[in-house]
């Protein structure tokens, strides 16, 4: 298997999808597979994204599964990519980031949100009240952040675990605000371009020039996301990606459901709103055989100037997913330029 690039990190984001005719069971047992796969295969994270009442992800319990997947793995770096502060407690998230990280020393990351990763209903439900939420973002953040801190003699409020434990924490974001906080901060910074791209070149641009080192961090670190879909030919790659594409149709038109089976034919009978809308939603996207995720690969990392990649891949077929992952992985010694 093809050692992966030292100039560009690749990871993973897994969003657990549950395939029509699965269930969650199945979804999470694909996800720990997938986790040792691409440990494997040399990529450097696994993250997973809290998303809720969505019948086709299965990450809702953001930090359970994380668990799940760093006892199933052994040297991969597991997080969350990311948690949507918004929806909890700062502390209760120390107190379960900390937990992670005593059980897995060095190998959590806590990537941080201020979207709700659902619909306004279900944010409710799950906050009880709408009150703060994204507009305390940046407060909850820097709250956070203090619970890992070592604990003071004066200090009446701890997470335990987690006061001294080391968590990597990032900012996620699909605008300039996460790029601005995260520079402000001294933190990492990854960008939803997998479903987002439209400020992406702002955002880092904005990141990098306002980058204030931190005690956590001494220069800019930014991170990109990317949809690759690889099979050994282009016509099976884009056949692969029609799930993506109906799942996103689905989405946008409030029709939410699980990962649908590939449909080759779909993009020649999609209407030209939804066409248009997929096109700007997937633009970072590569879809192909190996020569053309290599090539997709090699033009997105020196378009960004971007330290890591992170590559998403919502496939059907789970065999099939894995073997995307390792074209991926082969084609990433493009990236050594």
């Amino acid at each position: 298997m093809a050692a992966m690039s030292q100039s560009v990190s690749l990871s993973v984001l897994d969003l657990a999808p549950i395939a029509e005719g699965s269930d969650a069971s199945q979804a999470l047992a694909n996800s720990l597979d997938l986790a040792r796969h691409a440990e494997r295969l040399g990529f450097k994270r696994f993250w997973l994204a809290e998303h809720h009442n969505m019948t086709g992800i299965a990450s809702a319990a953001t930090a359970v599964v994380i668990g799940h997947v760093a006892a199933g793995t052994s040297s991969i770096r597991v997080g969350a990519g990311g948690i949507m502060l918004p929806n909890h407690a700062p502390l209760v998230i120390a107190e379960q980031f900390g937990t992670l990280a005593a059980l897995h020393p060095g190998r959590i990351d806590l990537g941080l949100g201020r979207a709700p990763g659902t619909d306004m209903a279900t944010a409710r439900a799950l906050r009880r009240t709408l009150t703060g939420g994204a507009d305390s973002f940046p407060e909850d953040v820097v709250e956070l952040l203090s619970y890992f801190e070592p604990a003071r003699p004066e200090q009446r409020v701890m997470a335990v675990p987690g006061a001294g434990q080391d968590v990597e924490a990032w900012i996620l974001g699909s605008s300039t605000f996460g790029a601005q906080l995260a520079a402000m901060l001294g933190l990492p910074y990854a960008f939803a371009s997998h479903f987002a791209p439209q400020q992406m070149m702002q955002a880092l641009e904005l990141y990098r020039r306002n980058f204030r080192p931190s005690a956590r961090l001494d220069r800019p670190h930014a991170m990109v996301g990317m949809n690759v879909f690889a099979a050994d030919t282009d016509e099976a790659a884009q056949a692969l990606f029609s799930s993506l594409q109906q799942a996103f149709v689905n989405l946008r038109s409030g029709r939410p459901g699980p990962l649908p089976a590939p449909d080759p034919g779909f993009g020649a009978r999609m209407g030209a709103e939804d066409k248009a809308m997929l096109a700007s939603a997937l633009s970072c996207s590569v879809v192909g055989s190996p020569e053309t995720v290599r090539a997709g690969l090699k033009a997105f990392a020196e378009r960004t100037g971007a330290d890591e990649i992170i590559v998403t891949a919502q496939i059907f077929d789970h065999a099939a997913r894995l073997r995307s992952f390792e074209i991926t992985a082969q084609a990433a010694e493009a990236l050594d330029a």
